[in-house]
């Protein structure tokens, strides 16, 4: 079984302001992967009302959509916080499982940025409830946040890391 291959994962938060979106394929355009994060919240607001008609509590979002060369998997926090991967699409069966494993580790690496009461000091009182504003993932603070993201890219299987 060849190994999976993330080629970028976005958070996005509860406002469905993109909080993270990096890409980890070398030469392609990262403008595609921001298309790819917000069209896949489309998808994952109809699931959150399908699952909300039937009471679900699972995560797990599974395979929203194939485009082109990517399968997109989305994910969402109890906060709402939405995490989306999108992974080379392959001949090979792709077990919900790994997928599941790359999901709770993005989570995570997000908690443990979110859980630092340091980083907080910036922070507006109003917009408190946004954590677009609150994490300012592309500030230098949050590089260990960047980082830990980076080395579950490379765990999964990217080759390269875009800046």
């Amino acid at each position: 079984m060849p190994p999976l291959k993330l080629n970028a994962v976005a958070f996005v938060s509860p406002q469905n302001h993109p909080i993270l979106i990096r890409t980890f394929v070398q030469g392609q355009d990262e403008l595609k992967y921001h298309y790819i994060a917000h069209t896949s919240l489309d998808v994952i607001d109809e699931r959150i009302t399908a699952a909300m008609a039937s009471k679900s509590t699972d995560c797990y979002m599974n395979l929203l959509y194939t485009m082109e060369d990517v399968a997109v998997y989305g994910y969402i926090t109890p906060l709402k916080v939405k995490i989306i991967i999108a992974l080379a699409l392959t001949d090979s069966v792709v077990r919900d499982a790994d997928v599941l494993t790359i999901f709770r580790a993005l989570h995570t690496a997000y908690r443990q940025a979110v859980a630092n009461p340091f980083l907080r000091l910036n922070a507006s009182i109003d917009g408190y409830n946004d954590h677009a504003t609150i994490l300012q993932a592309g500030s230098a603070k949050w590089r260990t946040f960047r980082k830990r993201v980076d080395d579950i890219g490379k765990a999964v299987g990217a080759v390269g890391i875009a800046a």
